[in-house]
């Protein structure tokens, strides 16, 4: 188990929900891989071990929190009796990864105090790395301090990205902002992860990030984490709405200034925004 002396009773139960949720995932990874040969196919195999890992993380926060209330990918909304708290989770983040055999997956655990997120878990169970950030206390993966790149020039940098779908109403938005941000950068990736993208960000592994149509379960843990790094945060709008805006943009403070200036020229953000699920 991840231990430091920073961490606070909500953020060990985090961090413990997040490893035994983390142990099963594991465990369903060698099975999907098993399946790839079949006709059938991963899929519904996939469904029941998102399910499952989600029913883990709950019944533990439950235990610890039996009053606090629930935002969850799978299950939704479920209000608790003390309006104050809410937790909201990702049980598996980068399903299409899981469900194709590829070992880059997370689990995602924030917790949200008066519509502000106040602590952050974002857990990757193949390569053992939990990263985690409390409001004011920083950022860490394991007992390591975190910290985002140093990085000023755009040209130098890394950038991860998060695509539209061909026919999604943003796609062509999507082509257009890559269009106009590759030339300026030295490269980009898309893993499939926004969770773990975010953290990377955080970790100086890139020095920059933006998606589109993100809930806030893909967010909300990791954009903590970028904060309590040293970066910068903002919907496309280069507002504070990247919880439930459904658009993020993150980098150091120089290069997110930067990408946003890119993204922004390239259509009028407040037409292209995307309101948040009803």
């Amino acid at each position: 188990m991840v231990v430091n002396a920073r961490r606070s009773a909500n953020l060990n139960v985090m961090v413990e929900a997040a490893e035994k949720a983390g142990r099963k995932l594991i465990r369903d990874f060698g099975e999907v891989e098993n399946l790839q040969v079949s006709r059938k196919g991963p899929g519904d195999f996939v469904s029941n071990a998102d399910l499952n890992a989600e029913k883990t993380i709950v019944e533990m926060l439950l235990k610890a929190r039996p009053n606090y209330g629930f935002l969850l990918e799978e299950g939704g909304e479920k209000p608790g009796e003390d309006k104050t708290f809410r937790w909201i989770i990702d049980p598996l983040d980068g399903t299409t990864n899981f469900l194709h055999g590829i070992p880059h997956w997370c689990i995602s655990i924030a917790l949200e105090k008066d519509k502000e997120i106040i602590a952050g878990v974002v857990y990757d169970p193949i390569k053992d790395e939990m990263f985690y950030a409390e409001k004011g206390t920083g950022a860490f993966v394991t007992s390591k301090r975190l910290r985002v790149s140093a990085r000023t020039d755009l040209s130098q940098s890394l950038v991860a990205i998060g695509g539209a779908r061909f026919g999604n109403k943003h796609f062509e938005t999507f082509t257009r902002e890559l269009e106009a941000v590759t030339p300026h950068v030295s490269a980009t990736r898309r893993f499939g992860a926004a969770a773990l993208d975010l953290c990377y960000v955080a970790a100086g592994r890139y020095d920059g990030f933006w998606e589109r149509e993100l809930n806030a379960w893909d967010v909300a843990a990791g954009s903590l984490i970028v904060k309590e790094a040293g970066g910068k945060v903002t919907d496309m709008d280069g507002g504070k709405d990247f919880i439930y805006g459904r658009s993020i943009v993150v980098g150091n403070p120089a290069i997110q200034g930067a990408l946003l200036k890119k993204l922004q020229a390239t259509s009028d953000s407040k037409n292209d925004k995307v309101k948040s699920a009803s």
